[in-house]
């Protein structure tokens, strides 16, 4: 018997037509002679709407209140699933993350899981019973609830994957596998049929939204293949044949023909496409210090300040001093360029935010070897009357900070350079 791990994303259970199809899927595949645990996210736009209820009651709640809130919506598909597939017919059982064993640290709204103990798991797996795990939620040393964070289902499955030795670990979503483009938005985009684990986990982090980085992360750490699947492949509901458009409902159907999904691994096959994606983080903002001092340490006590708050930094430029000063830019998460120039202002006046900015990048492994990818690259953008206003770099991706008024056209303008039809 195999063992098999799938996860589901919100919008894959977001109804009661999804529900019903998702738990046809776990069925199936308890059918045919596996063993399945099933992680679930909560449905749809749950987690958004608690956090809107939280700001009703209380604009600064505590980070504790906000992870016993926001825990339920993964309570409510873990029990809504489980029902769906007892009407089935199929012995199951739905647990929590306590329950599955999730012992985190005491991180409030992004704990990070310190071990899993498997008892209870492979106790009820030896009963030939289907688990769903609500996901996204451990419990730390205090007894408290704990969540971590956006994308932590993902983290879920590849955790109980790699502590439970699983034969396959599967993420269902609303897309056929990883392509070059979100499909969504990007009509020929291609789907990839196997990635790196370094590649998508760039992708990831560079804001492609089929996959949380600290899954991939995890997953390269431990050596579990993913394999990311659509959970449309038994068609579409009837409610989505009312939601979708024609595009999105042929390739549900399309999907449902048998179209195999993407394997995230370690090595992949030899392959032209040297290339692997393009991505667009609106999640940005660019931070200025204007007119800083030109000596020795200043670069240190900047960026020290923003380590000590945890707060990330990503693309950094630092002018040619002149006068005895000089600027230095940088980029950060959005919900965190307030922050930054509270912490900043006091000691270095000018502080400059800009948040209507997008990142733009080129992700793949075989960039090293390709002279040329970043002229292309500005080339497109050009082409397009796009200005740079960032550019970072290193061995498997190309970033570009640009206007967010201007990411729609550059992400299709670089896509089409590298991705022709």
């Amino acid at each position: 018997m195999a063992l098999i791990v799938q996860k589901f994303g919100g919008s894959s259970v977001a109804n009661a037509d999804r529900v019903r199809n998702v738990a046809k899927i776990i069925t199936d595949t308890y059918k045919a002679g596996n063993g399945v645990i099933a992680v679930v996210s909560a449905q749809g736009d749950t987690t958004d709407d608690l956090i809107e209820k939280a700001q009703e009651i209380n604009e600064n709640p505590s980070k504790r209140e906000m992870d016993v809130l926001l825990s339920a919506g993964e309570q409510m598909s873990a029990s809504l699933m489980a029902m769906a597939i007892e009407k089935i017919g199929c012995p199951v059982v739905s647990l929590l993350g306590w329950q599955a064993g999730f012992q985190t640290s005491s991180s409030y709204g992004l704990a990070r899981i310190r071990t899993i103990n498997t008892e209870r798991m492979e106790r009820e797996i030896d009963q030939r019973k289907i688990i769903i795990v609500a996901g996204f939620q451990g419990i730390c040393k205090y007894d408290d609830v704990t969540t971590f964070g956006r994308g932590g289902s993902d983290t879920t499955a590849v955790a109980i994957a790699a502590a439970m030795h699983a034969d396959r670990c599967q993420i269902f979503t609303d897309v056929d596998g990883v392509c070059t483009a979100d499909p969504r938005k990007i009509k020929n985009a291609q789907k990839l049929e196997e990635i790196t684990y370094d590649e998508m986990l760039e992708l990831a982090t560079l804001g492609a939204q089929v996959l949380n980085n600290r899954s991939v992360e995890m997953a390269k750490k431990y050596n579990v293949e993913l394999e990311v699947l659509t959970s449309f492949q038994y068609g579409p509901s009837p409610i989505d044949e009312i939601l979708l458009t024609d595009e999105q409902i042929q390739a549900i159907k399309n999907n449902s023909a048998g179209r195999a999904g993407t394997i995230v691994k370690e090595k992949i096959a030899m392959e032209k496409m040297f290339v692997r994606g393009v991505t667009k983080d609106n999640d940005t903002a660019r931070i200025s210090i204007v007119g800083v001092p030109d000596v020795p340490g200043v670069a240190f006590k900047v960026f020290s300040k923003l380590a000590a708050k945890n707060i990330n930094v990503d693309i950094i430029l630092q002018s040619y001093g002149h006068d005895g000063s000089q600027d230095i830019s940088f980029t950060v998460s959005r919900t965190n360029a307030d922050a930054v120039k509270a912490l900043l202002k006091d000691d270095y006046g000018t502080v400059l935010v800009d948040t209507n900015v997008t990142k733009i990048s080129v992700v793949g492994a075989g960039m090293e070897t390709h002279p040329g990818t970043a002229s292309k690259m500005f080339e497109a953008l050009y082409g397009e009357d796009v200005n740079i206003l960032m550019i970072a770099t290193s061995e498997i991706k190309i970033s570009v900070l640009i206007k967010e008024a201007d990411a729609d056209k550059a992400v299709a303008a670089v896509h089409a350079a590298f991705f022709p039809v």
